[in-house]
């Protein structure tokens, strides 16, 4: 990156010179992409862009109902338990963040009155602190004022421990002070680049403190409210069925004029991603459909009818492999894939090389994904200046036998590589959906052919990707060899998307498995990267360090990337809906309507 001609560029539009839309158009020729440059003109005091969907209806009401398919169905409705996407998509009906991301990567207030920057004050010229201003006049739905005690509450909410909340690490290392009734203070320990995160998108969402104050710490799942939300949002809770239906109206009191537009919400779930994709595009039932894994074959001849179109937009979400570096088959004080244990074989740095060259990244994209990926060796491959260019993959048997020849793995039998007594079999888990199931097929077949046996598991997605701590097949378990599923990249930053390779952040029964490191395998080295890039202020340094926390997960073969996914939904031809990839699709819900 070449930090002068960014900053010659910066100058310019704050000149008048050039437009936000010629900045980014120039920035990203220099190797910037465009949520960055948003990030790079707000640092410099260059207001960020409204939200990017143009909203029509005069009024609020009169749309009729809008319905939802999330077929892997919500189970719980509190954001700071969700450590699925569905979770999080449903509890955003209700409850809302200071500011989201648009599919631009531009930060746009929620329930702030207005994005921090420089030139308004909100951002300190150190890194260290951001002043938040709140809107006024915004009302619970129960009728009660949102103020700053409800944003200073969520951040001591979240931090504690005891309440183990899955947006715990967005809130540890900070301190929340009160300005005001409607201004709070954000204080970070050091200089903070990416300081966008607490009260931000998915893990942002304020609590109201009325409802939730006594349900802080170890009665945190007891509390009422997570099941039975009352929030700020442009819905109000009216049913909720766990696995299967959830049921809103219209917030008459929404802080939004002229909005929403829909007089109810229903979000239904169960199925699977094929009769969703149907739902909509075909019989017109629905109105949306989320996440659609399906074949992109099936979904273009499903679009010839006409009732509903493709919604395709980039984001930094990957499909990739975890292979499991602890004993998943031992159980050590109530706890399976317990860190104080170690797996038979994945630990072995050569096995899991040998198991990364038998995945046909480039037959999986062409044959199953199409539109929905595209192959990878990565974990963060959006935005590009954070992408490695070292990563490289491979298919290929014949050097997956050397390899393990070569490590005194000889093949029994039956058949199958074993060592000192220890086979290499390995229980392969998923979620169910179809192009899940014939990825398993194409790597379990590759498998055999160099000596590894793999008993392929298929969870219902509503199960793998749910926060019941009580499930053992919960994907933040692990209670498996290795498996598969695609992680969300929450904003246009991957700091936070790379938590999930600190130590600090392993999943355990003490923080009741929502720890964002569910691999469970750590190096000190990725460690002390990720904290120098928390407090770099330079961009090109922090995404050195930030690539280099990548190269060690990717280049040790526990984190196995797959495919860079891109964001596909389903929505009915007359519906105007706000998608973004940096976002959860009901992020801007409240803009939506039927044209």
């Amino acid at each position: 990156m070449k930090e002068h001609e960014i900053q010659h560029l910066v100058d310019q539009v704050k000149d008048g010179g050039l437009s936000r839309r010629s900045f980014i158009q120039k920035a990203f020729a220099l190797g910037v992409s465009a949520p960055i440059a948003s990030q790079i003109l707000l640092w410099n005091g260059v207001a960020m862009a409204n939200a990017t969907l143009p909203y029509k209806p005069t009024k609020a009401g009169g749309g009729g109902p809008l319905k939802v398919l999330l077929w892997q169905a919500p189970t719980l409705l509190n954001p700071h338990f969700a450590s699925g996407t569905k979770d999080q998509i449903a509890s955003r009906i209700f409850f809302e963040p200071l500011a989201g991301w648009d599919k631009e990567g531009n930060l746009i207030p929620c329930l702030a009155a207005e994005t921090p920057s420089k030139a308004n004050g909100g951002l300190s010229a150190d890194g260290k602190e951001v002043t938040w201003k709140l809107k006024q006049n915004v009302k619970w739905h129960d009728g009660k004022p949102f103020t700053a005690d409800d944003v200073v509450f969520t951040w001591e909410y979240a931090k504690e421990p005891a309440t183990a909340a899955y947006t715990t690490g967005s809130y540890t290392n900070i301190t929340v002070e009160k300005v005001d009734t409607h201004t709070i203070k954000v204080i970070f320990k050091e200089p903070t680049p990416f300081w966008a995160d607490p009260f931000v998108g998915t893990v942002g969402q304020i609590l109201p403190k009325h409802l939730f104050a006594d349900y802080v710490g170890a009665k945190s799942r007891e509390a009422p409210a997570n099941l039975k939300p009352v929030g700020t949002g442009p819905y109000k809770f009216v049913d909720f069925k766990p696995g299967d239906i959830l049921t809103c109206e219209r917030n008459p009191d929404y802080h939004v004029a002229n909005q929403p537009h829909f007089d109810t919400l229903e979000i239904k779930g169960g199925g699977d991603a094929v009769s969703a994709a149907r739902a909509v595009l075909q019989t017109g039932e629905y109105d949306y459909a989320w996440n659609l894994q399906v074949e992109d074959e099936i979904l273009k001849r499903m679009e010839t009818g006409g009732r509903g179109k493709i919604s395709a937009v980039t984001a930094g979400d990957v499909e990739f492999i975890i292979l499991n570096t602890t004993d998943p088959w031992t159980e050590v004080d109530g706890e399976r894939s317990s860190i104080k244990t170690k797996h038979p074989t994945l630990t072995d740095p050569k096995v899991r090389e040998a198991i990364n060259l038998l995945i046909d990244r480039d037959s999986i994209q062409k044959f199953i994904y199409g539109r929905g990926g595209n192959a990878t060796a990565s974990f963060v491959n959006a935005p590009e200046q954070f992408k490695s260019k070292k990563l490289k993959y491979e298919f290929s048997i014949d050097k997956a036998n050397k390899i393990l020849d070569d490590a005194g793995y000889k093949r029994g039998a039956d058949g199958i590589r074993e060592k000192d007594g220890k086979k290499l079999k390995y229980v392969y888990q998923t979620s169910i959906n179809a192009p899940r199931q014939k990825t398993q097929a194409i790597i379990k077949q590759a498998c055999q052919r160099a000596g590894i046996d793999l008993e392929l598991k298929s969870v219902t997605a509503s199960v793998f990707f749910s926060s019941d701590v009580a499930n053992p097949d919960t994907y933040t378990k692990l209670y498996v060899d290795m498996e598969m599923y695609t992680t969300t990249q929450p904003q246009p930053d991957p700091e936070r998307f790379l938590n999930q390779f600190v130590s600090w952040e392993i999943a355990t029964k003490e923080n009741k498995w929502l720890g964002r490191n569910v691999s469970r395998y750590s190096d000190p080295k990725a460690d002390e990267a990720y904290k120098a890039a928390q407090k770099e202020l330079d961009p090109a340094k922090r995404a050195a360090l930030l690539i280099t926390v990548n190269e060690i997960f990717c280049e040790a073969h526990v984190i196995l990337p797959l495919l860079s996914r891109t964001r596909v939904a389903a929505s009915a031809t007359n519906l105007m809906h706000d998608h973004s990839g940096w976002d959860v699709d009901s992020w801007n819900i409240a803009a939506w309507y039927r044209a």
